[in-house]
């Protein structure tokens, strides 16, 4: 269906990876932090920290507040392969050193997060691939982009006018 050419330009798309960390409170608990999200810098683990429901500006007596941690691009390249039950109490311990106050949460979840970030998109390319032309085929996202809003904007703007153009 695509051509060889298609194929390595696909293949040659590079993702950073990254881990990230889902702590979970009950209805009540609160959280006792100045900032609803920060970018971390100096730390070899944590790059993100959202306190999730004050940051979306949800508050509810029925639901308990959430943490959400993303790890740095290298801690996610070396860890790519470790075993995720030691990942997440790696970075439970580095959140820990940032975030000492943190109550215990009544649920965690880490998630790999293997294909986080463009870090070599599909070169000079609209933000889509026409893969076929009968039936029409066409791929499209971040990989032809970059990975923010704007490029899967780009992106998703490009594929509607290729799909227009095909009518």
């Amino acid at each position: 269906v695509i051509t060889a050419s298609q194929k390595q330009q696909l293949e040659a798309v590079r993702y950073s990876s990254r881990y990230a960390l889902g702590l979970f409170y009950e209805a009540g608990t609160r959280i006792d932090v100045p900032w609803s999200a920060q970018y971390v810098t100096g730390n070899p683990c944590v790059r993100f920290i959202s306190i999730d429901n004050k940051k979306r500006n949800i508050e509810s007596p029925e639901i308990g507040p959430s943490v959400v941690v993303h790890t740095t691009v290298a801690f996610g390249h070396d860890h790519l392969d470790s075993d995720p039950a030691e990942v997440q109490q790696l970075i439970l311990s580095h959140l820990e050193s940032l975030v000492p106050s943190l109550p215990k949460p009544a649920s965690v979840k880490c998630q790999k997060w293997r294909y986080s970030q463009v870090t070599k998109a599909v070169p000079d390319c609209p933000g889509h691939m026409i893969l076929h032309t009968q039936p029409l085929l066409i791929c499209g996202g971040d990989g032809f982009t970059h990975s923010n809003f704007d490029g899967c904007i780009d992106s998703a703007m490009s594929l509607a006018e290729a799909v227009k153009s095909h009518l």
